[in-house]
């Protein structure tokens, strides 16, 4: 059997699957009060991402929040944050399509393999910061920044995720208020400054000596 209808073949014997503008759903990968994930193919181009699928019904009081996410994900480019794909209304619900993280969140990363060694906790955190210097340079706070929010790729790299908290910093204002929940040791506690003139920038912590020591000692 040539590989054409090999591929036909095990497509007609996989369970059936929808498809919502060029992408096809594929297996629910996560699911969570009020949305889901799946794994989805993009028939244009053949590359796997994931797509949020979120019920219309009841999300009026989500509606700014996602809007939100979604037009913040359309300008933002980088390669320590998710890409956005698109989105598209289909029937009862909204799907916005979105680079897939194979590995999940670093959350679920801990649970599956327990603690990791501080050195590539450091290999993490460099990454986050440089996500984060690109986000405060494009006058976007994230403000939820957590293990549940931080996707890794199968080769290791780092993506912030989940913006619907995000908000701009308009030029010359000052927000003061803490949104999220917050995990990290006493490496980020020069963060959490009230007055943004004594925080820190993400740009000095990844010149801090505990990132630049842990990655030498992990290089070795």
């Amino acid at each position: 059997m040539s590989a054409a209808p090999q591929i036909q073949a095990d497509a007609a014997a996989a369970a059936p699957s929808r498809t919502v503008g060029h992408f096809q759903l594929g297996e629910c990968i996560g699911r969570g009060a009020s949305a889901a994930v799946f794994r989805g193919l993009n028939l244009l181009t053949g590359e796997t991402v994931a797509v949020k699928q979120l019920r219309q019904e009841g999300m009026a009081s989500q509606a700014d929040q996602i809007a939100l996410e979604i037009d913040l994900l359309k300008q933002l480019r980088h390669p320590n944050i998710v890409a956005l794909h698109g989105f598209e209304e289909s029937g009862q619900h909204l799907y916005i399509f979105m680079e897939l993280c194979e590995n999940g969140s670093l959350q679920e990363t801990i649970r599956k393999f327990g603690k990791v060694p501080e050195q590539l906790v450091a290999i993490y955190m460099g990454q986050v910061l440089r996500g984060l210097a690109y986000l405060h340079g494009q006058g976007v706070i994230h403000r939820d920044i957590k293990s549940a929010n931080i996707l890794s790729t199968k080769d290791g790299s780092v993506k912030l995720a989940d913006f619907g908290i995000a908000t701009r910093q308009h030029q010359g204002a000052a927000d003061n208020t803490i949104v999220g929940s917050a995990y990290w040791t006493n490496f980020l506690i020069e963060c959490f400054q009230r007055d943004p003139s004594l925080r820190i920038s993400a740009s000095s912590l990844c010149q801090h000596p505990w990132l630049s020591n842990s990655m030498v000692a992990y290089a070795r």
